[in-house]
């Protein structure tokens, strides 16, 4: 059975519509004009194998479009080329990750990307992203499915779910791992231009092949953290996990300056700890800081004999990394600056890769350990503050669950922080879902407006905001 992952709000819709307006409780503010899109997990079939994970779904993308204090909502499948293969035959084909030793033999060596990760609106085109295959482009008012891109052959693989983009140059800077063959610790990175040219690329190798979700970009440089969750395909052929945490290994972060070239990183390490998300980074004089949400070990994810990882080391928080680029050490210092188990953290992105006042993220509203599927389930949104160590909460009623924030600046000329996030909330009791709209900067006040769906949205993971020409 595919277990809990394929159950609650975790299983899929089975559905694709469109509704022209959504009900509204409160009042959207009249400069909120533009697009949500967010993206997650939803199978189109039924997994072939008993160890499906949530990470593995096919990808359906909700949009919710404001303007003039109304709101109209659609959702779609990424139609994919292992989508299109499955839908034609009636059934799933591959295996969870694509595993070979779980997939129909008919599509061995075919692409089996889900374009469920994360959205990214660059070069005035949308894409939906995963990390093992190239950004999927979907139409940004239709929804329809536009295909794999390779930007004229330059990107012929494989293309990270977190790219990150410069306020100040409009570039999209982006990176992958296993850009050969699985189980090499090959990495690749590279730049998109504000019009969708790959101006950068070069190759370099990491200290071990892991599975690295995310990097961290600043003004002069670029910060690759290699952690032991690690790939082997020689592991999954023997049926234990393509993707494990090996809690022997070291983590590592490599760090190379940007415009040059990445085959001469300097690496920096720790004892091991995981990192899935970055919030920030940014050049402070002769260092680099960083905020992450850091773990003990990598949340969800087994150990290396198909063990259950440990459920109290699968919390993360929020953490500062510091790098000392004048010392001739190695080590970087970690600091927790917040307690609360926590994900998905988002600024305001006129500020990426500058140094950061605040930043936003869901949470835990209280301290405590939760295992299985409710391990990456939170009920509060937070606001911190750096300058001041302080933090607000918006807690959402017992057994509602809320999403990543998503922020948008008031206008273009707004402090940092002056805007809304963007939500969506399960309603547990109701069986459905909300977005919530809130003021950034009066979270513990709760949304401003409620915009109300008829139905669910299975928990998801990323989303963007693409605002009205």
């Amino acid at each position: 059975m595919p277990g809990h992952f394929f159950t609650g709000n975790y299983a899929p819709l089975d559905t694709e519509c469109d509704i022209d307006a959504l009900q509204v409780a409160g009042t959207l503010p009249p400069q909120l004009r533009g697009a949500l899109y967010r993206v997650g997990p939803n199978p189109r079939f039924a997994p072939r194998d008993d160890h499906y994970h949530w990470f593995s779904g096919d990808g359906m993308v909700h949009a919710f479009f404001i303007d003039d204090g109304k709101v109209a909502y659609a959702n779609r499948w990424a139609r994919t080329p292992k989508w299109q293969l499955e839908n034609d035959a009636g059934h799933a084909l591959f295996g969870t990750f694509g595993n070979p030793a779980t997939s129909d033999p008919s599509v061995h060596g075919k692409n089996s990307g889900t374009a469920n990760t994360n959205m990214a609106w660059h070069g005035g085109r949308l894409f939906a992203l995963e990390e093992s295959h190239q950004p999927f482009e979907m139409d940004p008012h239709t929804l329809a499915s536009k295909g794999h891109q390779d930007f004229d052959g330059a990107v012929n693989r494989r293309f990270t779910a977190h790219p990150k983009a410069d306020p100040a140059t409009g570039e999209l800077h982006f990176f992958s791992y296993l850009p050969d063959s699985p189980g090499e610790p090959n990495m690749q990175y590279g730049v998109l231009d504000a019009h969708c040219r790959v101006t950068t690329s070069g190759v370099f190798r990491a200290p071990y092949a892991s599975m690295m979700h995310d990097f961290m970009l600043t003004e002069r440089h670029v910060l690759f953290p290699v952690t032991p969750l690690t790939i082997s395909v020689e592991r999954a052929m023997k049926g234990l996990p393509l993707f494990a945490w090996e809690a022997e290994k070291r983590s590592h972060v490599g760090i190379g300056v940007r415009g040059q070239a990445m085959d001469k990183l300097r690496w920096f390490a720790s004892d091991a700890c995981h990192v899935f998300h970055v919030m920030n980074a940014w050049d402070d004089g002769g260092r680099i800081v960083a905020y992450v949400m850091e773990s003990r070990t990598a949340p969800g994810m087994p150990n290396a004999d198909g063990s259950p990882g440990d459920p109290a080391g699968m919390a993360a928080c929020l953490c500062r990394w510091t790098f000392d680029m004048e010392s001739d050490g190695d080590s970087f210092e970690r600091t927790i600056l917040d307690d609360l188990a926590a994900e998905f953290p988002r600024i305001d992105e006129r500020f990426s890769g500058r140094r950061n006042r605040v930043g936003f993220y869901c949470c835990h509203s209280v301290q405590r350990i939760r295992s299985g599927s409710e391990s990456v389930l939170y009920d509060a949104l937070a606001c911190f503050d750096f300058a001041s160590g302080t933090r607000q909460l918006y807690t959402l009623p017992a057994g509602d669950v809320v999403s990543e924030p998503v922020f948008v600046a008031r206008s273009a000329q707004s402090p940092e922080g002056d805007g809304w996030l963007l939500a969506v909330a399960w309603r547990a009791k109701e069986g459905r879902s909300d977005l919530l709209v809130i003021d950034a900067t009066d979270l513990a006040a709760g949304p401003v407006a409620t915009v109300r769906l008829p139905h669910r949205i299975p928990f998801g993971f990323h989303g963007c905001w693409r605002a009205s020409d």
